[in-house]
């Protein structure tokens, strides 16, 4: 009998160890911190990856005189479910038992992952203002002040600048810019480097704003000064006028008014459109619209076209049985693509909404 007690006790306390084991298979561990590292910057590349595939199909779709569609991720809403569960069962028999000692160990799992994203077509109201509403001009030459190359810049935003056209595309074709605005393009890029010329925000007495182009004649080299000779004569300003008053309009008003026309981001696009390398066979056949001409104007086609996929792109889009694709070893490209969807910023107006919201739960 004394045996048969021992037994008993031993058995007792292997099941407690048993019990502890199943016990400590079932904790509870928190799955959400882990997953916010993954998670911002997986869901982060997805959406800005899906925006550079949209913007080029679109740009695409203008060559071909087709509707472009703007769809917004509007929310993202991420939930995670664990659930674990285990089971213990055993007998622990005397030592003379026929049965003997047994153990029985079950365990279960389930991770269930159910993302809600919420997407949002640009439509009606939003669409003209985000879209086909032009840019501000303060905000173009803003960004020529934060250090983007104002040859650029002027030459993707600008169509009109005291009179003087930028290229313009047209169903029919391509027409040249003036050889005078690329002329003040080069200036204002050569007086950018040097530091002459610089922008500013006065408030007048009204309390109204006023945004001021300073050209800069003192301190500066020779070769400078003839560079802001040059650009005045260009745009028609005061010789001696160190300030201009920026407007927005094509023609100025006096000579100390620099009067700019902005393009609207769809107009941008168009033009873009133009420089897209297309099957020659689409254009024979009147399926799209004749792109940049050779001249002076003219430069390489950026966006290239193939059959096949490319195994080096930057960006790529299937169109019309053909893959439409940016380099990724072409800089010159990638900046001005990169400096156009910047600009879908710049046209945001009215009320601003709420930015994209992803939500993942914490437990």
């Amino acid at each position: 009998m004394a045996m048969r007690h021992e037994l008993i006790c031993d058995g007792r306390s292997a099941f407690r160890l048993m019990v502890v084991g199943a016990v400590g298979m079932c904790g509870c561990h928190s799955i959400g911190p882990s997953s916010v590292a993954r998670d911002r910057f997986d869901y982060s590349d997805s959406v800005g990856e899906s925006w550079k595939r949209q913007t080029l199909l679109n740009i695409i779709k203008l060559r071909y005189v087709d509707t472009p569609i703007f769809v917004d991720v509007g929310q993202i809403v991420a939930g995670y479910t664990l659930q674990t569960g285990a089971n213990l069962g055993g007998q622990i028999s005397s030592e003379k038992a026929i049965q003997g000692n047994s153990l029985t160990l079950g365990g279960a799992a389930v991770y269930i992952d159910r993302p809600t994203i919420t997407y949002m077509p640009l439509t009606g109201n939003k669409f003209i203002k985000s879209l086909m509403t032009p840019l501000p001009p303060e905000s173009v030459f803003f960004m020529i002040e934060s250090g983007w190359p104002a040859d650029g810049v002027l030459g993707s935003a600008v169509a009109v600048m005291n009179g003087l056209k930028n290229q313009e595309s047209t169903i029919s074709g391509v027409r040249p810019p003036d050889p005078d605005f690329l002329r003040v393009l080069e200036l204002m890029r050569r007086m950018q480097l040097s530091g002459a010329v610089s922008l500013r925000v006065i408030q007048d007495a009204k309390k109204g704003q006023s945004t001021i182009l300073t050209i800069r004649s003192k301190d500066v080299s020779p070769d400078t000064l003839a560079d802001g000779a040059k650009l005045r004569r260009l745009l028609r300003l005061d010789p001696t006028a160190t300030e201009i008053k920026l407007v927005f309009g094509s023609v100025a008003a006096n000579d100390t008014e620099l009067a700019v026309v902005t393009r609207s981001i769809l107009h941008i696009m168009t033009t873009m459109s133009s420089q897209v390398e297309v099957p020659a066979e689409d254009i024979a056949q009147g399926r799209a619209a004749p792109g940049l001409i050779d001249g002076p104007a003219s430069r390489p086609l950026f966006i290239k076209s193939s059959r096949e996929r490319p195994s080096d792109a930057f960006v790529a889009v299937p169109y019309r049985e053909h893959w439409f694709w940016i380099d990724d070893r072409d800089l010159r490209t990638k900046r001005a693509f990169a400096f156009m969807m910047m600009l879908f910023t710049l046209a945001e107006t009215g009320e601003r909404e709420a930015p994209p919201l992803i939500t993942i739960p914490a437990q």
